[in-house]
């Protein structure tokens, strides 16, 4: 994950996420941290908080459902009524009042970028859409089109958002899940700046 990241909060925290974590979902952690890493050193994003949000973002997705309910009660960031009813994206949230709270970790960005790592938002932040983007293109990640995805990750991080975006609407579509607002204005977000991009052509 590169020398200069390799302090001592870097350590403390891969060795607890390794603690709090299966060794399947510990692997895609570092390999998050790496490519968002990777990712803010192509994008300008600041490489120490990318590494720390890539390790973190995942550190309650083994909870027990009640126990993320509770941190997400908790927590410093509303969620929609969507949101309770999925509980797949659960534990972004959660993870937020969890690095907030036992971690002492109150840095916005890197805090934002753990909350919308599953379903988006408008106008995030740069690191918010690197490990958004680090989630989806990891080195353990296997489906399909992940080769796209990582090819235009390098390229163009604007259309890689919009096509992230576009991939994973279909995807909650064909598991008839509820599709958070956050998503959808996300979705209209990215839509609106490539659609402008293009005009000016």
């Amino acid at each position: 994950m590169g020398k200069e990241i390799q302090n001592e909060q870097v350590r403390s925290i891969t060795a607890l996420v390794k603690a709090k974590l299966s060794k399947k979902r510990y692997t895609h952690s570092v390999n998050v941290a790496r490519s968002a890493v990777e990712l803010a050193e192509r994008w300008g994003a600041d490489p120490k908080q990318a590494c720390l949000a890539g390790l973190l973002h995942d550190c309650c997705k083994e909870l027990p459902f009640p126990e993320q309910e509770a941190l997400m009660q908790e927590g410093p960031f509303e969620v929609s009524e969507a949101e309770w009813q999925s509980k797949p994206v659960w534990h972004g949230i959660a993870a937020t009042s969890f690095i907030s709270a036992e971690l002492g970790i109150e840095d916005k960005d890197i805090l934002n970028a753990v909350r919308w790592h599953t379903v988006g938002r408008a106008n995030m932040s740069r690191l918010e859409e690197v490990i958004y983007i680090a989630d989806l293109i990891s080195a353990d990640r296997t489906y399909r089109d992940v080769e796209r995805f990582r090819k235009m990750a390098q390229i163009d991080l604007e259309k890689t958002m919009f096509c992230a975006l576009e991939y994973a609407i279909e995807s909650v579509l064909k598991k008839g899940n509820l599709l958070p607002v956050s998503t959808v204005e996300a979705y209209n977000y990215y839509l609106i700046r490539i659609n402008a991009r293009t005009e000016k052509i």
